[in-house]
């Protein structure tokens, strides 16, 4: 029923930043938490951060301070802003929207990250 789409993604020098957008479908005021993976080679998907109505949390340990989750419910759209980029943050990076009832789970088709050295 949601389709969601993630765009700015790319590739950046080490220290540089980007913005990603994750753009849905239908309203976004609903949603009980949007949230922000990301996989990279050979590794396996984990929680990067998320929002729901009352703000961010669940900031991964690896990003904080340097990653910042907003939402713009106008815009039907949530962002991660991404700064001081690493290499280690090379990643395909999925938007996540989860709804409590019924319990339903939405997943974007990913955006390529890559910061080189």
């Amino acid at each position: 029923q949601v389709q969601l789409v993630e765009s700015g993604g790319g590739l950046v020098q080490a220290g540089g930043s980007l913005r990603l957008s994750c753009a849905a479908s239908r309203s976004i005021f609903g949603v009980n938490v949007m949230g922000w993976y990301r996989q990279a080679p050979g590794k396996q998907r984990e929680l990067v951060t998320s929002i729901t109505k009352d703000g961010p949390t669940n900031y991964a340990d690896s990003v904080k301070g340097r990653f910042t989750i907003s939402r713009d419910n106008a815009k039907n759209t949530v962002y991660l802003q991404m700064n001081s980029l690493k290499p280690e943050d090379t990643a395909v990076y999925y938007c996540n929207f989860v709804y409590y009832w019924p319990r339903r789970d939405y997943w974007g088709q990913g955006t390529q990250v890559t910061v080189s050295s």
